[in-house]
């Protein structure tokens, strides 16, 4: 395991910041980080309400948070005024006030979700909160070209430890309900700022996707008597067709009724419901084999060095969620080839009826056909 040296600071409006250290001479503890954030920036404050809240959709039962102040966030910014570089480099003083990197975490400055959560409105038909929560940012590396695939086996092994760290304090804040790791790759994603980094969410209410799940996984255990992550994997596993690869720890799949033009699941064999439940060994195996994954993922389609994709690290919601055994990766792309995106039109859009453009055996033979990208160690 790399050695990782947590320091945290505070930036000029008061957001917190968090330095994760893998390499000399932080590690030995000769260096000792003086975080001064001299921005001339006002404290921060809470939009008011009518700009930020929860509302919930009385049809649907879903909770939609609404952020109008995002509306006029840093987008696409030149290299020479990227916020995620470190102090110096740029023309601007951007987020992190530093020299130098290794792994660094910090509270958004254009955050969907922040504050204390409590309710504002409490109708039958109409209920709206706080957007309580945390929205945070988790900048890969002080490097502004690459990507979370190119980092080496020991940054990438450092960003793990990170999200478990953020895992484990999140988890411990008032309200959270589940602690959602995610990364954004390309433009036609969505991304808003090319430097290599992800987001972190911890919500405040259990989001569509997973309360869906909550339902399936508890249907399944009162029907069936079973666990349905861990049944899955199973059924994956004897079907084999589908499975990409396996290692010791862990599995990497493509769902049986797979949504997207690439796509991919990857669960532990053991039952591990989010990151500070897994073992060194784990994290150590997981490292290797995502990397691996994001190598076949840039070689997926012929003439498509960097193919965009969403990263969604799916952990166990903090509440009502005890029959969900384990976490899971969610990797999957809406390029459907080479210069071509899945849009999701009237059916998808409206009614969430699916249509897949190919098969998830297709997909998996795909993955299978393409040697493994060895993780280059550092």
């Amino acid at each position: 395991m790399t050695t990782v040296k947590v320091t945290k600071g505070t930036l000029a409006d008061g957001r917190e910041i968090i330095f994760f250290d893998d390499s000399e001479p932080y590690v030995s503890g000769h260096k000792t980080r003086r975080i001064e954030d001299l921005r001339p920036l006002e404290p921060r404050t809470l939009p008011p309400h009518e700009a930020a809240c929860v509302r919930v959709d009385p049809l649907t039962g879903d909770s939609v948070a609404i952020a109008a102040h995002r509306n006029n966030r840093t987008f696409m910014p030149p290299a020479d005024e990227d916020p995620l570089a470190p102090a110096g480099v740029g023309t601007v003083p951007g987020e992190i006030p530093e020299e130098d990197y290794d792994v660094v975490v910090f509270e958004n400055r254009f955050p969907s979700l922040q504050g204390p959560l409590e309710t504002l409105r409490d109708e039958p038909l109409f209920t709206e909160t706080t957007p309580g929560g945390r929205c945070e940012v988790v900048s890969f590396t002080p490097d502004h070209y690459g990507s979370f695939g190119t980092l080496g086996y020991d940054r990438a092994r450092t960003v793990v430890e990170a999200w478990t760290h953020r895992t484990r304090e999140l988890s411990q804040r008032e309200g959270i309900v589940q602690v959602f790791p995610f990364e954004n790759r390309g433009e036609e994603i969505g991304v808003t700022l090319p430097h290599p980094h992800g987001q972190i969410y911890a919500y405040p209410y259990t989001p569509a996707y997973t309360a869906a799940l909550v339902r399936q996984a508890n249907r399944w255990k009162h029907e069936r008597g079973g666990d349905l992550l861990g049944d899955v994997l199973h059924a994956e596993l004897q079907a084999e067709q589908r499975v990409i690869t396996q290692t010791e720890h862990w599995v990497a799949y493509v769902p049986y009724a797979a949504k997207w033009p690439v796509e991919f699941i990857v669960m532990p064999r053991r039952a591990a419901r989010d990151f500070t439940e897994l073992t060194e060994a784990e994290k150590d195996d997981l490292t290797r084999l995502y990397l691996d994954l994001l190598g076949r993922v840039d070689r997926f389609f012929d003439g498509v060095e960097k193919l965009p994709y969403i990263s969604a690290w799916h952990q166990a919601p903090l509440r009502e969620g005890e029959n969900i055994s384990r976490m899971f990766l969610h990797v999957f792309s809406l390029m459907r080839s080479p210069g071509k995106m899945k849009y999701l039109a009237g059916s998808e859009s409206a009614m969430a009826a699916w249509i897949s453009d190919t098969t998830p055996e297709r997909i998996a033979a795909r993955f299978k056909e393409l040697a493994p990208g060895a993780p280059e160690e550092n």
